[in-house]
């Protein structure tokens, strides 16, 4: 896989300490690395390891939970997967009821997790769960690490819109979890949680991969042709297309304000400005793609289940077809790692002071 390839020279995690993998580079070496492999294609990597979870681990794990956990998370030895959100707590996190109970050496976790993207695939979760009902929400929320397989884990699929299926409920029913996988003290999984969105949302502008979206919509727009000309010459597609690189370039300068702001390693709350604007921008590039695609973007059984015959002469191009695909998919990006108007009131308060 990529993840391996790249870590073998220590460049799946380069920002992580030497000893566990890493280069110990700097916040802005490592987005410039990661902007730059987003302009070259690289396949994204599993974003729960290397940007989640691990972290997590190397500043509030124990040595031993570390050393277990880290050098297997970089190489994706070990798949994680993320219980976060509830059916009654997405937006609002620190509402979650999952619950977790200490008996002896263990906790024993009950509850509901939603929207768990590919928790098929994962060996290990983690999780939160509230550990101290009587306290201000945010004050009563631990962080856990356990094995999917554990007796008691539940899942079961959510299809999607497009038919596909990457998202998951997850059920525990009296799942006992050592007490040596809770992460750090219990009652700070609210902090550690705001650490690992901190974490996610810097990453979440996504510059690179939107550059090369918009660069793609610009050489598709010329290859279409109209009765004047191509698309590229149609006043409303070249405005949107100019549109978005002014605010592609503007988003750029306000990331590497944001990298190097965190330059002591810690989050900034202006990541917040990342998440915000880069998600949005990211949707209206697949939805500039999928608008150039126009009819051709018609989903292939459509239009066979209209047609009589071999419609073979009528396929589209396999771009267009995955152009709405895409554009579906996107529509997620404002709401997941913290919906827009949850970023908002990020920016309101920590950014802005208001």
């Amino acid at each position: 896989t990529t993840t391996r390839i790249l870590n073998k020279g220590g460049y799946a995690v380069p920002h992580w300490p030497t000893e566990w993998g890493g280069q110990d580079w700097t916040p802005i070496q490592h987005h410039i690395w990661r902007e730059e492999m987003s302009l070259n294609f690289v396949p994204d990597l599993l974003p729960f390891n290397a940007g989640m979870v691990g972290p997590v681990i190397a500043q509030f794990g124990s040595p031993e939970l570390k050393e277990k956990f880290l050098p297997a998370t970089a190489n994706l030895d070990i798949w994680w997967c993320q219980g976060f959100s509830e059916p009654e707590a997405g937006s609002d996190l620190a509402s979650l009821k999952t619950r977790a109970v200490r008996d002896g050496d263990h906790y024993v976790i009950n509850g509901q997790k939603t929207w768990t993207t590919l928790g098929q695939y994962a060996d290990w979760i983690f999780c939160l769960a509230r550990t101290d009902p009587d306290v201000k929400k945010q004050a009563g929320i631990s962080f856990f690490l356990f094995p999917m397989d554990t007796p008691g884990v539940e899942l079961r699929p959510i299809q999607l819109i497009d038919g596909s299926y990457e998202v998951n409920e997850v059920f525990f029913s009296d799942v006992r979890v050592p007490a040596e996988y809770l992460v750090g003290e219990e009652n700070i999984g609210w902090t550690i949680a705001k650490f690992l969105l901190g974490n996610e949302r810097s990453g979440i502008a996504r510059v690179g991969w939107t550059k090369t979206k918009v660069a793609k919509a610009k050489e598709l727009a010329a290859a279409t042709r109209t009765p004047n000309g191509s698309l590229l010459d149609d006043p409303a597609i070249a405005g949107r297309l100019a549109a978005l690189e002014n605010e592609l370039l503007a988003l750029e300068v306000t990331q590497l304000r944001v990298v190097a702001g965190s330059a002591d390693g810690k989050p900034n709350p202006a990541s917040s400005l990342l998440k915000l604007r880069g998600s949005q921008l990211q949707q209206d590039a697949t939805e500039l793609i999928a608008d150039i695609a126009g009819p051709d973007s018609l989903p292939v059984s459509a239009i066979d289940s209209a047609a009589e015959g071999d419609i073979a002469d009528i396929l589209s191009p396999e771009w267009a077809q995955l152009a709405v695909p895409a554009y579906l998919n996107y529509r997620k990006v404002t709401i997941y790692g913290g919906s827009s108007e949850v970023q908002r009131q990020i920016i309101d308060k920590e950014v802005l002071g208001l």
